[in-house]
């Protein structure tokens, strides 16, 4: 299985480029508040009319016993809480950037001045604490005692469930809020921290599982919202879940568990479905390694053959990090535990077992651009995938049944296996999942809409072309200018903006300053572009049609052969 490390990093790296600009906010009288926790007070922005409230605990910290465990009630108080600083990061590892900032920034074709200029600032900025006291959120709103309630934002950030928080500066900017809504930002538990099975934690368990902290954790952040968000002027009746990479991932996550029913209304889910992902509590089904084997992995590594969970709640935080043993980055990920998940999201998702709500989602058209190059894997499914002809063949048509040729000839793998290697692994992580679960939703009869974005940096010597992450400044009005910012870039920010938030109001993207989008409807898709030659914003049918429905073929066969494996356990 592909190594998720790659895609951790970028989406932590992209993210960060937007933190060259520094923002000064002080504490306001105007943002002081009484809310179900206590007093709180938050600070200014740039927009005099917008507030942000920082570092607000929306469970209790995590640690000692509750290390490895569902979160516990957030905290209370009576003097009033200054939210004037983040909260910490979850743990993650450290100095993971492995030559992909310099590719990021590289990739934009500035010159050469700027590229320093800008790796200079990069270099300089310093990330938020590190702790597993970690688990708070933002909220940054412009309704505070207003006559109506605003349509709620919850964004869910990136970094393969391994890396991120919810502070990176592209996430912290006004531009939805000043389209009437309430943004919320939040953290959850990462890695070995937020998705470790094993059964002693099991057996400490209320429920008799272990692993998907993270989820449960995203959970108790919407369950806060509907009961705190009211004092921030947001409507706890219209909650939109976004997020993107492994946001998006934890979208389809909490539309696949029963647990998350009734916490939002609407989700968006960008560059990501977790309908792949095919690990288990008990077991190594087709070749994922996730579940128990990862986390008796983790204890011995850690010099703990038969631990109780006391024996592994004991152990520093900081040795457990330093000590993870090979792959655990792609381990540590949702697992089927029978509570949270029932089933894996791609059954669920297959079977119509969700928490079906109005969805829309898409996918960017250059996604491999970053990682292909040092992970030249093209499918999802194949670790090494041969470059030879006949050795390739035969390996797609065993993860593909009856497509190789098909997949060989549409991409041109016998040609350029670097060149259409990377167009073919941004349609199978991406391309396959995103259309696979939109179909699940539109089967229920609720509007579905997709989205594909190839919007390229305007350097005419640019490399990167619509990379992975590269749509999240449009969707916050968040973009660096450093990094260049053409008129179509604006344009193209206005309707991002725009359609995200009507979407976030209605369960419908379209409105003013947004060119029509029809619903999905199996065919039809918004193509975002820009800097291309081509209209800015125009609705396509089809796109990619036939790549995808070869690939699609490869997660149709895995999750029956899932079945069987599940089956057999069972039995």
């Amino acid at each position: 299985m592909r190594n998720f490390w790659l895609v951790t990093a970028a989406v932590g790296l992209a993210a960060s480029l937007g933190a060259c600009t520094s923002k000064t906010e002080t504490l306001s009288e105007a943002a002081l508040i009484m809310t179900p926790q206590g007093p709180v007070q938050g600070v200014t922005t740039e927009n005099p009319n917008i507030y942000n409230f920082k570092g607000l605990p929306f469970a209790a910290p995590p640690v000692d016993d509750l290390r490895w465990a569902a979160p516990a009630p957030a905290p209370r108080w009576t003097e009033t809480r200054m939210a004037d600083e983040f909260g910490n990061r979850c743990m993650q590892p450290e100095n993971v950037e492995g030559g992909f900032m310099d590719r990021l920034i590289e990739g934009h074709g500035l010159s050469r001045v700027k590229n320093f200029v800008i790796k200079k600032a990069v270099a300089a900025q310093k990330p938020s604490p590190m702790s597993e006291d970690c688990l708070y959120l933002n909220v940054r709103t412009g309704n505070l005692g207003g006559d109506t309630q605003q349509p709620v934002m919850v964004w869910i950030h990136g970094g393969g469930h391994q890396f991120g928080s919810g502070d990176f500066s592209y996430y912290q900017a006004n531009g939805l809020v000043e389209k009437d809504v309430v943004l919320v930002t939040i953290n959850y538990r990462l890695g070995v921290f937020g998705y470790m099975a094993h059964p002693a934690l099991s057996a400490s368990d209320p429920n008799g599982v272990s692993g998907n902290y993270g989820t449960l954790d995203q959970i108790a952040a919407l369950e806060w919202v509907q009961e705190n968000i009211s004092a921030y002027g947001g409507d706890p009746e219209n909650v939109t879940i976004f997020g993107e990479s492994a946001g998006a991932w934890s979208v389809t996550e909490m539309m696949a568990s029963p647990l998350a029913a009734g916490t939002f209304h609407k989700a968006i889910a960008q560059s990501g479905a977790s309908t792949y992902h095919l690990g288990q509590r008990d077991g190594n089904e087709l070749g994922w390694p996730s579940g128990y084997e990862m986390g008796e992995k983790t204890a011995a590594a850690l010099g703990l053959e038969m631990p109780s969970a006391a024996d592994l709640r004991a152990i520093d935080a900081g040795v457990i990090m330093a000590n993870l043993p090979e792959k655990a980055d792609e381990a540590f990920h949702h697992i089927r535990d029978g509570y949270v998940f029932p089933k894996n999201v791609g059954h669920a998702f297959r079977d119509g077992d969700i928490n079906a709500v109005p969805f829309l989602t898409g996918y960017n058209s250059d996604e491999g651009t970053l990682f292909f190059p040092d992970d030249p894997q093209p499918s999802v499914w194949e670790n090494d995938m041969p470059q030879d002809t006949p050795s390739m063949l035969a390996a797609l048509n065993e993860h593909y049944p009856g497509q190789g040729q098909t997949i060989i000839d549409l991409y041109g793998l016998d040609t350029d296996f670097m060149a259409s290697g990377m167009d073919m692994m941004g349609d199978d992580i991406f391309g396959v999942n995103i259309r696979y679960a939109a179909q699940s939703v539109e089967a229920f009869g609720l509007p579905t809409y997709l989205y594909h974005f190839s919007r390229v940096p305007p350097s005419d010597k640019q490399t990167l072309g619509a990379f992975h992450a590269a749509e999240i400044p449009f969707v916050f009005d968040s973009s660096e200018p450093a990094l260049g910012l053409s008129d179509d870039d604006k344009v193209l920010t206005d309707i991002v903006v725009s359609a995200w938030t009507n979407f976030a109001k209605t369960g419908n993207p379209n409105g003013a300053d947004v060119p029509n989008w029809p619903q999905y409807e199996s065919q039809n898709w918004m193509h975002f572009s820009g800097n291309t030659g081509r209209e800015i914003a125009i609705a396509e049918t089809n796109i990619r049609k036939a790549k995808i429905d070869a690939l699609e073929t490869g997660l149709t066969q895995k999750l029956k052969a899932l079945d069987a494996a599940i089956l057999d356990q069972t039995n």
